[in-house]
Order: structure tokens, then C-alpha cells, then sequence
């Protein structure tokens, strides 16, 4: 048990920043190696002296080999606790105490350095109250963190000897937290006597509200998230259509063009009939056929009588070449 104690140690105490994590730590270690070791702390050490005959105790040191056995068990106490507190601080600070043989007066100076006299401490209470009355939990923050920094400030108040009742603790807690716990607040007040509630029992019902809080928030953020993706997919949908769309249209133009090809490798009976041929090849696909005012009109492209420039087979292959050329390098929207 002894070996694993040693083993065990505390952190190591660097400066001011971790003291009074180190001294809770360290008293628990001098405890868990023998009770006589944390009493050499407390009540100190006095060097074994020689007794008269009458008794009484004389200003002369009793050899090491004179002592008894509990003598022993003392002095091997005080070299324990003051080996455990060299162990456990750094270069710097064991500068402070290297010349002290007592635990106790190792102890003492510590306490001094950094928990400072009457004074000081009073002057540190203060500025701590202050400190932990403004105290309040972040919007962001987490009951757990919260409940850690109130039991941060618990303890500093206890290293300067203030002990602060649970029922304060558990009411910071309750009139620090954000809005978002409001509901939750007035339901406990209402419901329980706040000076029987444990903080613990707090943190406990204040964490499962928190976890239905955050369920409630992940899941209309992950709604949010669909329906924007959804809003996504529909207009990347739009954009596919159109582009399928301007392909079908140039596939459409080439037909058109083989078609015109097909039209005109026909055999050529007379400009009329060619001309009432394409007209009415024309009307298979829907286009309007201009109708010819009279038989007598006179075509101003090949000076022919029966129809119109317009349905005129010479200037219809002149087109064509044209017409072929804009269907398929033209893209239609």
C-alpha cells in the first residue's frame, strides 16, 4: 500500500497556477501514506531530547541510536512528509523551502507565498466573491463545463477558509443559466424545496433537459438541410431539361435537313408540281402554305407562271444550303 502511494503522487505545483488543485491533491496523498505522516504536517516535529533524572526535559539532543521506538515512527513521519512536499513542486519553488527540516515549516511557508497572511486573504475573499457573484453560464456553453467552474471557484473559496453551503451553489447555478433553460428553472422552483436539492441531483435533471434541447435543434437544422438540398436538386433537374431539350432541338434540325436532301434528289416533273410537291411536304410538318392569289402571277426568281418566288424550286435550293447551315450551327434555347 505504501509503494503504491508513493506512486501515485500528485502533479507537481508550478507557481501560482495550479496551487489550489495541488494542495487539495496533496493532503489527500500525505493522508494515504499513514495518519502519523499528515499529523508531522499539522502538528510538526520536535527533535527527540534528553530527560534528567527527575523527569524533566533538558536543552540537550538525544542521539539517534537512544531513541525509542515511537521516537522513531515520529521522525520517520516528519522525513516522509517533508520528501513528499520536495517531490512535488519545481526547481523554482523548492528554492523556498530548502533549507526547512520540519514538514510543518515547509507547509507553513507555502500557505504564506501563496495564499498570503490575514490580509492578503481577506483582500483575495473579496475580489473571489465578486468574481464568482458575476459569474454566468455561456449561450454556447454546457451544463457540465458550468457545473466545473462553480466547483472550481467552491474550492478556491475553501483554500482561503470560506465554506460555501450547497444551497448557494445550487442557487448561483439556477439564476446563471441562459434563457433557453428558463422553463426548466421555474419548473424545479416550483416543484422542489431549493435548500434539499443536491447539485449534483441539479446537474443531473439540468443535463437531460439540455440533451432534449439539443435533439429538438439537430433536427431542424437536419430539416433545414433538406429542404435546401431538395431546392438544389430541382433547379440542377431545370438546368439538365434544358440542356437535354437544346440537344433535341439541333437532332430536330438535322432530320429537317436529311429530309430537305431526300426532297430534293426527287424526280422534277415541272416547276408547278415540284412547287405543289414541297408545299405539300411542307404541311406534313405543320408549316403554312401561302395559297397563290391567282395561276397567272409571275415568279420574279425564275420569271415562271403559277406560283411565287417564295415557292419557286430554283430559289428553295438556294435557300436550302442556307437553311441547312443555321439548323445545325445555331443552338436553340
Amino acid at each position: 500500500m505504501e509503494k503504491e502511494a508513493f506512486i501515485s503522487k500528485p502533479p507537481l505545483l508550478v507557481g501560482n497556477s495550479n496551487y489550489d488543485y495541488w494542495k487539495s491533491r496533496m493532503i489527500a496523498y500525505l493522508k494515504s501514506i499513514d495518519s502519523k505522516t499528515w499529523k508531522a504536517v499539522l502538528k510538526g516535529w520536535e527533535h527527540p531530547v534528553i530527560v534528567d533524572k527527575e523527569g524533566k526535559s533538558t536543552l540537550e539532543l538525544k542521539p539517534e541510536e537512544d531513541w525509542s521506538k515511537e521516537e522513531d515512527e515520529l521522525a520517520l513521519a516528519n522525513s516522509r512528509a517533508i520528501n513528499a512536499i520536495y517531490n512535488c513542486i519545481d526547481k523554482h519553488i523548492f528554492k523556498l523551502i530548502k533549507k526547512c527540516a520540519l514538514a510543518k515549516e515547509a507547509w507553513t511557508v507555502l500557505e504564506n507565498v501563496h495564499e498570503g497572511n490575514s490580509k492578503v486573504k481577506m483582500s483575495r475573499l473579496q475580489l473571489l466573491t465578486t468574481k464568482f457573484e458575476n459569474l454566468r453560464m455561456k449561450g454556447d456553453g454546457s451544463i457540465q463545463e458550468f457545473h466545473m467552474t462553480i466547483l472550481d471557484f467552491d474550492n478556491q473559496f475553501d483554500a482561503l477558509g470560506e465554506k460555501i453551503p450547497e444551497e448557494k451553489l445550487v442557487r448561483k447555478m439556477l439564476r446563471s443559466l441562459p434563457k433557453k433553460f428558463d422553463m426548466k428553472v421555474t419548473a424545479i422552483e416550483e416543484a422542489k424545496d431549493i435548500s434539499e436539492i443536491k447539485l449534483d441531483e441539479l446537474v443531473g435533471s439540468l443535463q437531460t433537459y439540455e440533451g432534449a434541447i439539443d435533439e429538438k435543434l439537430e433536427k431542424k437544422t437536419k430539416s433545414i438541410a433538406f429542404v435546401t438540398n431538395a431546392e438544389k436538386d430541382d433547379q440542377q433537374g431545370e438546368s439538365v431539361s434544358e440542356d437535354d431539350m437544346s440537344t433535341e432541338m439541333v437532332l430536330l434540325g438535322k432530320q429537317f435537313n436529311k429530309l430537305l436532301k431526300k426532297m430534293d434528289k426527287r424526280p422534277k416533273t415541272s416547276a408547278g408540281n415540284t412547287g405543289r410537291n414541297i408545299n405539300g411536304n411542307f404541311r406534313k410538318f405543320g408549316l403554312e402554305e401561302k395559297d397563290s392569289q391567282s395561276k397567272e402571277v409571275q415568279c420574279h426568281e425564275c420569271e415562271g407562271y403559277g406560283h411565287i418566288k417564295s415557292e419557286c424550286p430554283t430559289f428553295l435550293k438556294k435557300q436550302k444550303k442556307g437553311l441547312t447551315v443555321t439548323c445545325v450551327g445555331t443552338k436553340l434555347i
